[in-house]
């Protein structure tokens, strides 16, 4: 998977069940959406560095339509933008695993790397998970 593109670190590292995010060596800026060359310094040397799959929910949407994804998400199924803690502040996006606690902006979840099928190819993902301290964070809202 190396090969795909600036991004096929990232693949790689999903597929070793860990999350790795791109790193500026000139500078030190998080790039994401990877890169070739950084934005901020135009320098050619990143590191591909591992990251704790921790954040907060940045933003969230509930679907309530199939789109044909894995089929071990129930319909609705919400899907979330996080923003990272350790890749300075860069966001991804994933689906949420459903809880009794409602999705809300600003609530700590940690991720989990997938492996589905889809259609007979590979489909790497991150299942985001509410941390146990989700319901008393969300309460003291």
């Amino acid at each position: 998977m190396k090969g795909i593109g600036a991004d096929g670190e990232y693949w790689a590292a999903l597929a070793q069940g860990t999350l790795k995010m791109q790193r500026c060596e000139g500078c030190g800026q998080w790039n994401w959406p990877a890169v070739w060359r950084c934005g901020e310094c135009g320098g050619w040397a990143h590191s591909w560095l591992e990251v704790a799959p921790r954040g907060r929910i940045y933003s969230w949407t509930r679907s309530w339509y199939d789109f044909g994804g894995p089929r071990d998400l129930p319909v609705p199924y919400v899907s979330v933008v996080v923003e990272l803690e350790g890749a300075g502040g860069k966001r991804l996006l994933g689906t949420l695993e459903a809880s009794d606690v409602p999705p809300a902006i600003g609530l700590p979840v940690t991720a989990q790397v997938r492996a589905d099928a889809f259609e007979g190819e590979p489909l790497l993902s991150l299942r985001w998970h509410l941390d146990a301290t989700a319901a008393a964070v969300q309460e003291g809202h």
